[in-house]
């Protein structure tokens, strides 16, 4: 798996195995398309042949969401036919190449459940599992070729360049210039050399055809070559490419996939491993080319299949600029790997039927070739989202209150990770989470009393000349407001003036504030002075359920005319999760000793403070008469 590398049509990147290893699948990233040149079958493996499937990523940088498809799609065959996951480090680009890197790798596809047969930590009959350890095997096949003829070397060089060579500590990588493209070298000289490509391509370009290697060194003499070799003159090896003929090989996605050749193409060594391999639809078009390297070497051909490209919703290739496409960025996100495996197996992928969940060990027993589509696959960052709320609510309670309940420790929420508030709590608000990171928003939510700025959204359904507007947003200058300002809408009070007159406030306020508001926070108060509200809360649920009955039939309201206005008085807010349930938990918080200080927890007591000192004649003055809320909705009903 040594490699000498170029552009299209100077230099294509092809690799040697050198163990003899049993056959192997390799996958990488479209559909399977498997390029013959000799005859070779285009079903997939039999189950009584040795699979290997390897998947080899470069540690360059994060593992995209497309290797991490492909990683999957080697893995889940592999599983499925008994045969072993091999991975193996493309260390190749020394100059980008970290352990850094490579050690992020590891860690994505341990996390994803992806577990390796063989390759860095785990070892293997087939090693060493790093590129960059296995020149000596590739300086082998590489003479080889030399000596049957099918390489030759080439002195092309740019010695503008060629100091480059210096700083470099292994031979065996590539690193492109613009349009120069660096090679390496063999012989043992673990130099890196530029070929003098640019002139060709100038000429070419100026007689607007495809840029071609012109064969300069192809018919050298021995004793030309030999001159360059006593200067010591770095040199790279190309392939002779058949001036005439037909290069073909069986796609197990796309089917027969063939090229002429035109002896133009120059070749350097590649992975040739195996039975099967996995790779992107970027690489067909190398993956023809190299077919001729395994007939050079006599090395059995094996099966290829492309997957398609991860497309982003405008159908171009899925990048940065699109978002997150990082299988780490995800993991940071609050993403579960389950899910982040479910999402990424439907990318290319379907087992017929209308299901779309799956766990890992699903996946591996439904999942074969000929199911694996040919078209682009569209990566909806929406849809994964929603999947992953889908299967942490799967989750067994213990293992969701563990979860979250150590994310809000993490954060600073509660001071204990586990516990009859963070239990209670994880039950109450677990619908409203689709990733771990929004149980942060959930709670905080649960937890703040953000009453002033609801109340000032109501100066939305006001006119600019309304008398009722300055006295409403004179409400977001009560004494008490700019302590609890950040709690309740996590912008500057300058910030919610000017929202407010934008009028960027909730429509739905209206009925609710005009439906004699303060009449029930009177009778609220009253019932909070006396204890009894207080006191039913201390009996649980069914003190609540008991209270809010009496409570309704003392004020003659139900149902809507009831409970929005209780809503909005004792949480601060027009929607949340159930009422009773909400307000026990905040009662809990306020004596259990399980919430920090700074979770922006506003107690019950806190709560009808603020209420207290509510200037409800802001909203009545000039106010004509309303109908209840209650009656609203029964004619829009």
């Amino acid at each position: 798996m040594g490699s000498l590398s170029g552009v299209p049509g100077l230099g294509i990147r092809v690799r040697v195995v050198p163990e003899m290893a049993p056959s192997m699948l390799l996958l990488r990233g479209r559909m399977f398309r498997s390029f013959r040149v000799s005859a070779s079958s285009s079903s997939p493996p039999s189950s009584t042949e040795s699979i290997r499937v390897r998947f080899a990523p470069s540690p360059t940088g994060n593992l995209h969401v497309g290797g991490a498809r492909t990683a999957l799609f080697n893995y889940l065959f592999a599983r499925s036919k008994g045969g072993k996951f091999v991975l193996r480090i493309e260390d190749t680009d020394l100059e980008r190449s970290t352990k850094e890197s490579e050690d992020a790798l590891l860690r994505d596809l341990s996390w994803l459940g992806l577990d390796w047969d063989e390759g860095p930590g785990v070892g293997g009959n087939y090693g060493p599992y790093r590129q960059s350890e296995r020149n000596a095997l590739y300086n082998q096949y590489a003479d080889k070729l030399l000596q049957t003829g099918h390489v030759y070397r080439c002195f092309c060089s740019n010695e503008e360049y060629s100091d480059l060579a210096a700083s470099t500590a292994s031979a065996k990588f590539i690193v492109s210039l613009g349009r120069l493209v660096i090679f390496l070298t063999f012989g043992g000289l673990n130099r890196i050399v530029i070929q003098e490509l640019e002139k060709m391509k100038e000429t070419a370009k100026m007689k607007q055809l495809p840029p071609v290697y012109n064969g300069k060194w192809a018919s050298a003499t021995e004793m030309e070559m030999q001159e360059e070799l006593a200067k010591g003159t770095p040199y790279t090896y190309r392939f002779r490419v058949p001036k005439t003929g037909n290069l073909k090989i069986d796609d197990l996605i796309r089917g027969e996939v063939s090229t002429y050749a035109d002896g133009n193409a120059a070749y350097l060594f590649c992975v040739l491993t195996g039975i099967l391999y996995f790779r992107a639809e970027e690489h067909l078009p190398n993956t023809l080319r190299q077919a001729l390297i395994y007939k050079a070497l006599g090395l059995p051909m094996p099966r290829f299949a492309h997957v398609s490209l991860i497309l982003a919703p405008d159908r171009s290739k899925l990048s940065k600029r699109h978002g997150a496409t990082s299988v780490g960025q995800f993991k940071e996100m609050g993403f579960l790997p389950q899910a982040m495996v479910n999402y990424l197996a439907l990318l290319g992928w379907g087992d017929g039927t209308e299901n779309e969940f799956f766990t890992l060990d699903q996946l591996v027993d439904k999942f074969t070739i000929e199911r694996v589509n040919k078209s682009g696959a569209i990566f909806d960052s929406a849809k994964l989202r929603w999947m992953n709320g889908q299967h942490l609510r799967s989750l067994p309670s213990e293992k969701l209150t563990k979860l979250i309940g150590e994310r809000w420790k993490s954060t600073g929420i509660v001071t204990e990770s586990s516990g009859s508030f963070v239990e209670e709590a994880v039950q109450l608000l677990k619908d409203g989470i689709d990733l771990i990171t929004d149980a942060d928003k959930a709670i905080s939510s649960l937890l703040s009393y953000p009453l002033y700025s609801t109340l000032a959204s109501y100066s939305n359904s006001l006119s600019k000349d309304d008398h009722r507007r300055p006295h409403i947003l004179s409400l977001l200058h009560h004494e008490d407001f700019p302590e609890f300002s950040n709690q309740f809408s996590g912008v500057m009070l300058a910030q919610i003036d000017a929202r407010i007159l934008e009028g960027i406030c909730h429509p739905e306020s209206k009925p609710v504030l005009e439906d004699k508001l303060s009449e029930v926070a009177a009778s609220l108060l009253i019932a909070y002075d006396r204890g009894e509200f207080n006191s039913a809360l201390e009996e649980g649920n069914a003190g609540w359920q008991k209270w809010v009955k009496s409570f309704g039939k003392s004020l003659k309201r139900k149902g809507k005319s009831l409970f929005m206005p209780l809503r909005v008085l004792l949480t601060g807010k027009l929607h949340g999760p159930d009422m009773g349930a909400g307000l026990l938990l905040v009662f809990k918080a306020g004596k259990c000793g399980e919430v920090a200080p700074q979770s922006g927890l506003v107690t019950l007591d806190e709560r009808f403070k603020i209420l207290r000192e509510v200037e409800w004649e802001s909203f009545n003055k000039d106010n004509p008469t309303i109908e209840p809320a209650s009656a609203v909705v029964a004619v829009s009903n």
